[in-house]
């Protein structure tokens, strides 16, 4: 279910009639430094209303997504999609996020009601339910060829620095990468996700280097910033602070799922028709779910004697 097609539907929360999520990139003049920011709210928001994730899943997940979402956005071919997976043996298990080149992206974790514990200053303890005993792998598929796969070993679960390691380890790239959902610990409501990457690009001189690290060092986290109602171009202008800012390219984002029954049936036709007929349980139906948008499509015995029918038909 991870091609792109004219069958992507998005998914809006309520907000998204409001004000879509945002994502932007800009680079400095002597294009030495490339920082991107987003606002990841409304995704956030729909990855825990998919997935009726606990804070800690949701926390999780929304930092993925923006990350995905990120990383996507950075990929030029048009029918080019990322996919990240981490699992670090913690008790959220895996956590699985797909973005297209232009930002949408989609996901899950495994055990979306993970209890949710907490640091003594009262945030999210992230790491300890991801865990850190494993890899954050990363396939990039350009739609056409073989897809790249890189990995690296997972830092700390919190994910924003294992995506720092995993650029620096697997690409070679000095980055900086920000994460940050906001969650009510009264009543679990999400109340902001967004996130920021910084990257070093070939030519940036010690003195550039020098203002870049001085500028990270300032910043507040990403969710602050969003709060005092800083546009993702702020974020970026402040990251960049000192240096003559151009705008690459500014785009909304969304919560996407690619799913259909077309692509389902398509699935189907690959088995025998012995398994075919097997799907059906004592009930008389098989359901295939969506792991990105729970959506589950349903086939009677009858509809499967179909699908085995019209294939036989076609040969």
């Amino acid at each position: 279910m991870d091609n792109q097609n004219n069958n992507s539907k998005e998914i809006y929360s309520e907000e998204n009639t409001v004000q879509q999520d945002k994502l932007i990139r800009c680079i400095t003049s002597d294009g030495a430094v490339m920082a991107m920011a987003a606002d990841t709210t409304n995704i956030a928001y729909m990855g825990k209303k998919l997935h009726h994730t606990s804070s800690v899943a949701s926390a999780a997940l929304g930092r993925i997504l923006t990350a995905a979402s990120m990383m996507g956005a950075m990929l030029k071919q048009k029918e080019a999609s990322i996919t990240l997976r981490i699992n670090g043996g913690g008790p959220l298990g895996a956590l699985v996020a797909v973005a297209d080149s232009k930002g949408n992206c989609r996901g899950y974790v495994e055990n979306p009601q993970t209890v949710t514990e907490y640091h003594a200053n009262g945030k999210i303890n992230v790491g300890a339910a991801v865990g850190k005993d494993g890899v954050i792998n990363v396939m990039r598929d350009y739609g056409s060829g073989e897809p790249y796969i890189g990995l690296s070993e997972l830092v700390s679960g919190e994910i924003a620095e294992d995506i720092t390691s995993y650029y620096a380890v697997s690409e070679q790239i000095p980055t900086v990468c920000a994460l940050g959902v906001l969650i009510n610990k009264e009543d679990g409501e999400l109340l902001l996700a967004g996130g920021m990457l910084i990257q070093l690009l070939p030519g940036a001189t010690e003195d550039t280097i020098m203002k870049i690290e001085n500028n990270i060092s300032k910043l507040e986290p990403v969710t602050t910033m969003l709060a005092k109602g800083m546009t993702t171009l702020e974020m970026c202008q402040k990251a960049l602070d000192g240096f003559d800012v151009e705008v690459l390219d500014e785009q909304p984002i969304n919560y996407v799922c690619t799913c259909s029954r077309e692509k389902v049936v398509a699935a189907i036709e690959k088995l025998t028709d012995d398994e075919i007929r097997s799907l059906a349980d004592e009930k008389g139906y098989a359901v295939a779910n969506c792991h990105f948008c729970n959506k589950n499509h349903r086939f009677t015995k009858g509809q499967l004697e179909d699908i085995i029918k019209e294939r036989a038909a076609r040969k």
